[in-house]
């Protein structure tokens, strides 16, 4: 959500730097919806003045033992007058309002601009390994382990659905225990269990509404499945006021997560990597506007720990002005090493998404804090620690063995019981 102050004082940055997103300027629209609705708020407020006017003045005749037939009729009129402005000043609120939350957040003024090809790559970390065989992909691996079945899910549910059995099975929940441990023990994230169904207020918070409703799952009693645990986690603190001293705080949960959209059309289609229900280790970061900037490079340094304690290569990227999600006004991307995609010569996969989303979501929950007195708006971060389904990928590709097993990384073993996972 955006400042309605800010943009009056400043239209022509507005729209600069929606236009680096490849948002068309608006400023004059919203300006022109705002003085509309201020002129009927003022002559609502001088209407109201008249009718408590008059009413003093029927008191006064009425005192006299005078009548005040004519004044009561003109009461009558100005009330009827202020129910219609107020009618259609509430119209155009909503009008307003509505405008407003389907704009997406305003972005950094240091970011790359333009598309996915613009990314600015800041580092990487791990060796690839090199295979003397042409490694396989996750779904081939997993077929081998007999592990990971498309077509049942397929009966069950539909496309871009999957079962995992056995070891696999283990290694979604060995990797879920993984991740939350290191999360609450080397970082101070607090571990929450959150509903999956949350109402339409929630959705709109974290800003996945109202823009975004077709790329989600809604219950038929109006409630709508969560596409990440940003959502619920975040909402933590919708309409509230937090203590400063209690700042920065810090949740972490592991969750199921639904999205209708399921990436574009022929595109990541095949396998795990990206389906309409998957698993998750969120974070969840609540800040004061000074803490931000460094919240986030923290943030993301815990979902990169992850990935060095699996032994997995990867790479971070800054996302370009056109690639950055609805909410952010910053995000570092983390993409992990798969060797078998594109027929075994590899790619780097997104696997974690670190957002700083400033005060956006903040003021769409009204989410504040107070300093020296005073109520401002908390800054809110999230991140994935990680995208369960594509660590699993990435441990099959990267572990795997001429004869079909998959090495697992040390930092599994104790979880998983075993060094690997043996081939049937």
């Amino acid at each position: 959500m955006h400042d309605i102050r800010f943009i009056r004082e400043n239209p022509n940055i507005f729209d600069e730097n929606l236009n680096k997103r490849g948002v068309s300027s608006c400023s004059k629209e919203i300006l022109k919806l705002d003085n509309e609705k201020r002129k009927l708020q003022t002559l609502i407020q001088e209407k109201q003045k008249l009718r408590n006017d008059v009413s003093k003045k029927i008191a006064e005749i009425k005192s006299k033992g005078e009548s005040a037939d004519t004044l009561f009729s003109k009461v009558s009129d100005v009330k009827k007058e202020i129910v219609e402005l107020e009618i259609n000043e509430n119209e155009l609120t909503a009008k307003l309002n509505k405008y407003l939350l389907e704009l997406p957040n305003l972005i950094d003024s240091d970011l790359p601009i333009g598309g996915e090809e613009n990314n600015k790559l800041l580092r990487k970390w791990g060796e690839i390994k090199n295979f003397d065989f042409t490694p396989k992909d996750h779904v081939e691996l997993g077929d081998n382990l007999s592990g990971i079945d498309f077509p049942t899910a397929a009966k069950l549910s539909g496309s871009r659905f999957v079962l995992l059995y056995g070891q696999l099975a283990k290694l979604e929940r060995s990797l879920k225990s993984l991740m939350i441990d290191t999360l609450t023990n080397n970082f101070g994230y607090k571990e929450v269990m959150p509903p999956v169904l949350v109402n339409e207020k929630t959705m709109t918070g974290t800003g996945q509404l109202p823009k975004f409703s077709d790329d989600l799952f809604k219950t038929t009693d109006n409630r709508w499945l969560i596409p990440t645990a940003e959502v619920p986690l975040t909402n933590l603190v919708s309409d509230s006021i937090v203590a400063e001293n209690l700042l920065p705080l810090r949740y972490t949960a592991y969750s199921q997560c639904f999205r209708a959209e399921a990436g574009a059309a022929g595109r990541d289609t095949r396998g795990m990597i990206r389906n309409h229900q998957f698993s998750k280790v969120e974070m969840v970061s609540i800040c004061n506007e000074n803490s931000s900037v460094e919240e986030l490079e923290r943030m993301t340094g815990a979902a990169e720990s992850i990935l060095q304690s699996l032994e997995l290569p990867y790479r971070v990227v800054l996302l370009a002005s056109e690639d950055i999600g609805f909410s952010a006004k910053r995000t570092y991307d983390i993409e992990v090493w798969l060797p078998g995609q594109n027929e075994g010569s590899g790619c780097y996969r997104e696997i974690s998404s670190c957002s700083n989303c400033g005060s956006f979501q903040a003021r769409r929950m009204k989410a504040r804090f107070k300093d020296e007195g005073k109520n401002k708006f908390l800054h809110t971060l999230n991140g994935s620690g990680l995208a369960v389904g594509r660590t699993i990928i990435a441990i099959l590709e990267n572990g795997q063995m001429s004869n079909g097993d998959i090495l697992l990384p040390k930092a599994l073993h104790d979880y998983m019981k075993t060094d690997k996972i043996v081939k049937n």
